[in-house]
């Protein structure tokens, strides 16, 4: 059956990636981006896919009721794969209440929405909530996030995330839309704003910059490659189970400063340097506010009920990363507007 899908956020760095799955696979799907195109959304990112007949941009803002209530009247949505969201910590830190706006509110309004047109024909409808590891805060040297895991948010982000991932399920049980949530590790790949750890680095290395890292670097985070988030959100999109929760992780943890390491060491093959001398660009800054030491995801549920699995060991992932952005410098010089130097210079003072 033909469905039109509304993906919120389709021209952001995870979004846009999910955007592109959708318009190639299902040709037969009319496709629907919805982005309010802030700092962090980029046409560009789909340029492969714009001229496509199942492709349509729509530039919204999701806390817009009445904008967003046009666009249901519009197109007559089967199912909505939600990712718009506010999701840099630091800038949750400066701006709390940009983060409750758009998550929290957007998130509400878009629900109301599914639930004023849906009403009368929940059947093949499916309302799809995407969300992040960071809601259940942070863990110890042992131990992993499960969909049971109680939540405990630790930022502002993270808070307006936890606050939306619960109106979605009190709208499931309150009022029986069909949802269905996920919560994912760290995203790393193509496309991803400069402002985040991988993309920053390499772009620093390449240009004998600092690379900032928080306090000693020993946080740990679980990496997913975002085409493996992408298909993933395909998988739970089509297969989940109404009001269920899946967590997608990379099982991949890597400490900050290792990270890193290995990052200094594959620009170093790529750009014909000497071993060791993007390590040398390695600049510890003070540590962020509230920063969790660990996140680790059990993505079983997902692998065991699905039959979902990475793709990519994290080195190959990793070299297929750079190897983008150094083949795209112009798309790096396009989105590092004076804005987000001014935002970068504010952010990384030098310890």
């Amino acid at each position: 059956m033909k469905k039109t899908i509304l993906i919120t956020g389709g021209a952001g760095f995870i979004g846009s990636h999910v955007v592109r799955l959708f318009v190639n696979k299902y040709p037969d799907y009319q496709i629907v981006n919805g982005d309010a195109l802030t700092y962090a959304g980029n046409l560009e990112n789909l340029n492969d896919v714009q001229d496509k007949p199942n492709y349509t941009f729509e530039k919204v803002d999701i806390t817009d009721e009445t904008a967003i209530n046009a666009l249901f009247e519009k197109y007559a949505f089967s199912g909505i794969i939600h990712l718009a969201a506010e999701s840099h910590v630091d800038r949750s830190i400066q701006d709390p209440l940009t983060f409750i706006r758009t998550n929290v509110l957007g998130t509400a309004v878009l629900l109301n929405a599914a639930r004023k047109y849906w009403k009368d024909a929940m059947d093949g409808k499916r309302f799809y909530h995407v969300s992040t590891d960071e809601v259940y805060g942070s863990l110890g040297e042992e131990g992993f996030f499960t969909e049971e895991t109680a939540y405990d948010p630790r930022s502002p982000y993270s808070a307006s995330k936890a606050s939306s991932d619960h109106f979605v399920r009190a709208y499931f049980h309150t009022y029986h839309l069909p949802v269905v949530l996920s919560n994912c590790s760290n995203n790393y790949g193509s496309h991803h704003f400069p402002e985040k750890l991988i993309p920053l680095a390499i772009h620093n290395i390449r240009n004998n910059k600092p690379i900032p890292v928080y306090g000693t670097g020993e946080n740990v985070r679980d990496w997913l490659f975002v085409d493996d988030h992408a298909r993933a959100i395909d998988t739970i999109f089509h297969n989940g189970v109404t009001g269920e929760t899946y967590n997608i992780g990379g099982f991949n943890e890597w400490k900050n400063i290792d990270l890193i390491r290995l990052l200094c060491k594959i620009m170093d093959s790529k750009l014909g340097r000497e071993p060791g001398t993007s390590a040398q660009l390695i600049t510890f800054v003070k540590d962020r506010a509230g920063h969790d030491q660990r996140y680790a995801i059990d993505a079983s549920k997902l692998n065991k009920a699905l039959g979902w699995a990475p793709s990519l060991q994290f080195e190959e992932g990793l070299e297929k990363t750079v190897d983008w952005y150094l083949a795209n410098q112009d798309w790096l010089d396009h989105v590092t507007s004076g804005a987000y130097k001014k935002y970068y210079e504010e952010q990384y003072q030098q310890r």
